[in-house]
């Protein structure tokens, strides 16, 4: 396959280049500086691209099988989310690639309690609403897309550096959760899940969810 990652050089979004190279697929991997270049993984073409224009999105998709964004923004500039969203869903519009976007926990509903997202739900640290919130708009955008074949990933509450397993279990709406109520996984493994995913589509114009 061809695919193209946008913030290719981010903590997750490096994985997902690393993962999907490991595969055999053709990737592009795309940062705003090419000054982080000798960042990526060699086996990928290195690109500049601009999230927030649909006109180098449009560009940067063209006959490629599967656009995955991984992009965050910088703190104080949490509305670039949205924009962003947007920005994407345009220019896909133009090329009819498929987008995989990686989001944000805070929307989904806590197991046992339909009613409470994990926003809004006990002990959601207080620095974290910004970028929270700002990815429920990021999701609110793509749901009112009708055209491009989206798909929007949700990861468990804790998503840091670690192992690749290979594991994960999928979800919808809810919140993932293990025995003893722990809510995680890996970048690695969501990088697996992704690139499953893109390989295998199994969700189109909806969010899910991975954990462990």
């Amino acid at each position: 396959m061809r695919i193209t990652v946008l913030g290719a050089a981010g903590a997750a979004g490096s994985r997902i280049v690393s993962e999907a190279v490991a595969r055999g697929h053709r990737v592009t991997a795309v940062v705003r500086d090419p000054g982080r270049f000798p960042d990526l993984h060699p086996a990928a073409r290195p690109r500049t691209g601009d999230a927030l224009s649909p006109d180098s999105i449009a560009e940067l998709s063209a006959g490629q099988d599967v656009l995955i964004s991984a992009t965050r923004p910088a703190p104080g500039r949490e509305g670039d989310l949205a924009e962003a969203a947007r920005a994407l869903l345009a220019g896909l519009s133009r090329t009819g690639t498929r987008l995989l976007l990686l989001g944000g926990a805070g929307s989904l509903t806590l197991p046992g309690s339909p009613q409470l997202t994990v926003l809004d739900g006990p002990g959601f640290p207080a620095d974290w609403r910004p970028i929270a919130l700002a990815c429920n708009e990021q999701l609110a955008v793509c749901r009112a897309e009708r055209t491009v074949d989206w798909a929007y990933l949700s990861p468990a509450a804790v998503l840091e550096p670690g192992v690749r397993t290979g594991a994960y279990r999928l979800g919808t709406d809810e919140l993932i959760v293990d025995a003893e109520g722990n809510s995680a996984i890996s970048m690695e493994d969501l990088a697996v899940a992704l690139l499953d995913e893109a390989e295998r589509p199994a969700h189109h114009r909806t969010r899910f969810t991975v954990g462990y």
